[in-house]
């Protein structure tokens, strides 16, 4: 395979220029268009005589200038650092003051003021992305120079930016564009999340790198369903790159189905756990489609391991593998110690191998709490709990720090969601604790979206729901209080927002 991911996706301008690349809203444009932006973005960073491979913000949403921003940045030899238009100010402020860009460029208007450093506006980017550019790409980023960094919460409120490298990249592409996935020739990939978030990923470079066309949401699209549904329905997508959370809003429509969308063969998943729910009801309205469960943080550069989710796996597992390492990565089970566990006990999952991250930018203590050199390879401690069979195959059981005691009784919190969630009146959950003073877990509070039933009020529903959780868990584990909603917020980044939950318990 190519390790030029660059040159390949300027080939395309030569062989196939009027291939559609980007198809965004009623806008669509060319491989040709991309280059001629990307060079002419390139040749005028080049003038700005920046520090060398140092990072450039940024700032904008989902539209053909942003992805043509990304490129023209690599191809000057810079890191990119995507930041959300939604954004909260304060997070702009902090990605700013802890990656210390070179530049910022603002693909939409910027929020707020910054004085230290040269900042390419909206307006000038548009005359830049308008002139013509006679451009040799001589000095793109290349082998274990940083191509992106995406920045994550972080536990303790400050985000922290992972550096992905060109090598960390390109094994990812590679891979994705190998047999493992069988990916159709004339790929036509969904683009739904925010390129803020490392999801997106797995269907930007994938996709141009086979010359593919990009079919891309807005978040005014995700967060209106009718104007979802009817945008999805004209798109000839033929596979789906999204977490769970979204697809199961997809599924609330009818008419999400084989017969309406005759060419998607292909679902992957990644950023969240699959449920065995959302996946049986995939394989009834997509009978003929293969899914695929994938699982990697972002300090893995995007997923490490994936497995095709058959009828077979269905029935045989409660909570769904999330696949096996792919070639040039490497996982083994730990304990607190740090020490291997071998006898397929549960334990911390540590990964290394092609992949892994250098780390994070600029904060060395974080760095090197969590990354480590194993076998002559980077290697992280990931924070999740999993399993390795022996025939190599890993299974997940949540967050260690999803993890609470409740009068004592360690509990899982994702477990006790799952479990939940099998229960025959519950289409969604979520499962969160509420802290006493003590800032100890009292109670557990469980979030529902029920099913349509005939109960005559919601103390009745509570009642057989609890009833029936009796006979699938321990009674310490069962939510003391459960509330109902019509649905669950999800993240920017299309996950179930926990942490507002979280937040909005203990309120």
């Amino acid at each position: 395979m190519s390790n030029n991911l660059i040159s390949v996706i300027d080939s395309y301008a030569e062989s196939k220029g009027d291939q559609v690349a980007y198809h965004y809203r009623d806008q669509t444009n060319t491989y040709s268009e991309l280059k001629n932006y990307s060079d002419a973005l390139a040749k005028y960073i080049d003038d700005m005589k920046l520090p060398e491979n140092r990072p450039i913000m940024v700032f904008g949403s989902k539209s053909f200038e942003m992805l043509a921003t990304f490129i023209g940045i690599i191809k000057s030899g810079h890191s990119y650092i995507p930041v959300d238009v939604d954004s909260p100010d304060e997070r702009l402020m902090l990605i700013e003051m802890i990656a210390k860009p070179v530049a910022i460029i603002a693909v939409e208007d910027l929020p707020v003021t910054f004085k230290r450093m040269p900042i390419i506006s909206k307006a000038e980017l548009g005359i830049i992305f308008s002139r013509k550019e006679a451009y040799q790409v001589n000095h793109p980023v290349d082998g274990d120079q940083t191509f992106y960094i995406i920045f994550t919460s972080g536990t303790t409120g400050v985000p922290k930016g992972v550096e992905i490298s060109c090598r960390n990249l390109m094994s990812f592409v590679n891979w994705m564009v190998g047999d493992d996935f069988d990916l159709p020739t004339n790929l036509q990939m969904l683009q739904q999340p925010a390129y803020s978030f490392d999801l997106s990923v797995m269907s930007l470079y994938p996709t141009l790198f086979k010359g593919g066309t990009l079919q891309v949401l807005s978040k005014e699209m995700t967060d209106d369903f009718s104007t979802l549904f009817k945008t999805l329905s004209s798109l000839p997508i033929n596979v789906w790159v999204s977490t769970p959370s979204f697809v199961n809003i997809c599924l609330l429509e009818p008419a999400f189905n084989a017969s309406s969308h005759p060419q998607l063969m292909n679902f992957i998943f990644c950023g969240e756990e699959l449920p065995v729910r959302t996946a049986r009801m995939l394989k009834k309205r997509f009978p003929q489609a293969k899914i695929f469960n994938t699982y990697g943080p972002t300090e893995a550069t995007v997923a490490m391991t994936k497995i095709e989710i058959t009828d077979d796996i269905i029935e045989k597992f409660d909570r769904l593998p999330i696949g096996y390492v792919k070639d040039g990565m490497h996982a083994r089970i730990i304990d607190d110690a740090g020490n291997a566990i071998c006898d397929g006990r549960q334990g911390e999952l540590e990964i290394y191998g092609t992949g892994v991250s250098k780390g994070y930018i600029n904060n060395t203590e974080k760095t090197n709490r969590v990354f480590s050199v194993l076998n002559g390879q980077s290697a992280y401690r990931t924070g999740d709990v999993a399993t390795i069979r022996q025939d190599g195959l890993i299974q997940y059981f949540g967050r260690k720090d999803f993890q609470v005691k409740i009068n004592g009784f360690r509990v899982e919190l994702e477990d006790i969601a799952v479990l939940v969630d099998k229960e025959k009146y519950v289409k969604q959950s979520v499962v969160v604790p509420k802290y006493n003073a003590q800032h100890q877990a009292a109670m557990l509070i469980a979030y529902i979206v029920p099913y349509k039933n005939e109960f005559q009020s919601e103390l009745d529903l509570t009642s057989a729901i609890k009833g029936d959780l009796k006979e699938l868990m321990m009674s310490y584990m069962i939510p003391q209080k459960i509330v109902y909603r019509e649905s669950l917020p999800l993240s920017q980044n299309g996950k179930v927002d926990i942490k507002s939950m979280i937040q909005e318990a203990n309120s």
